[in-house]
């Protein structure tokens, strides 16, 4: 009986502690699910390739710090890409030359409260201001083919724009079926959900992710494989995790094939 009893508080103290980590979750979780870090506005970036570095005011005011890098003419086209949840273009724009290898010209944007960007996100303000930078693009950037890419968090916002614009290709990288399957269940009132724009996006769509993803497990994606049509892809990189999967062979293939 007191084997039962100690099994019994064990179980009540674990159940209590699952709550308040979710009652804990959804009071902070606009610093857990926006990981931003801010830059002065005097902050110089630092790459090993060529850049342009564009302010783009939208029409509330807002600032979006934007990142442009060109590959060698002739450009076979434009990629526009949405980074993950955390940091800022100084990261992200390392990533840059994977794309310009290959032809590209990249458009890189800093969410607002990241890097240069003035105001704080939220769900909607990001599909906005992913349309908005479209937009400049189409005006700024001459491009015969499209290409929205989407890692992370920023799959969600790429998936959606692909609804809007009809690029030539969407590439996601490591992303969710829907937020709430990149948290392990936890609550959140942000939707952020592949699942739902997957099903209305018309362009081919490739979808690349890891099996040892800790942060969006394998599972969370896999849900989105009923959604791809005929001809579209679904790439799960052997021993690939959420940060590394630029240091897989199969990842700089799948883009060379797809970018071709």
């Amino acid at each position: 009986m007191k084997g039962i009893k100690t099994v019994g508080k064990l179980i009540g103290i674990i159940i209590i502690c699952y709550g308040i980590a979710r009652i804990g979750f959804y009071l902070f979780q606009d610093q857990i699910v926006f990981q931003s870090k801010s830059l002065s506005s005097d902050y110089t970036f630092k790459f090993d390739q060529p850049f342009e570095e564009h302010s783009i005011s939208t029409e509330d005011g807002s600032v979006l710090n934007s990142l442009l890098f060109r590959t060698q003419p002739p450009s076979k086209g434009l990629i526009l890409y949405f980074h993950g949840n955390a940091d800022n273009l100084q990261r992200w724009g390392n990533y840059a030359s994977d794309f310009t290898s290959l032809g590209y010209d990249v458009l890189m944007m800093d969410y607002r409260g990241y890097g240069k960007s003035s105001g704080s996100p939220t769900e909607d303000i990001l599909y906005a201001d992913a349309l908005f930078v479209f937009k400049w693009a189409q005006l700024n950037v001459p491009h015969t083919k499209l290409v929205i890419y989407g890692r992370s968090l920023g799959s969600a916002i790429a998936s959606h724009l692909a609804t809007v614009v009809e690029p030539d290709l969407l590439i996601l990288e490591t992303p969710f079926d829907e937020l709430s399957g990149a948290l392990y269940t936890m609550p959140s009132p942000y939707q952020f959900s592949n699942k739902a724009f997957l099903a209305n996006v018309k362009c081919k769509t490739i979808i690349v992710h890891g099996t040892d993803d800790w942060v969006v497990p394998l599972s969370s994606a896999q849900q989105l494989k009923p959604l791809l049509k005929a001809g579209d892809q679904f790439v799960i990189i052997e021993g690939g995790g959420h940060n590394d999967l630029r240091y897989f062979e199969l990842y700089h293939k799948t883009l060379a094939s797809a970018l071709e």
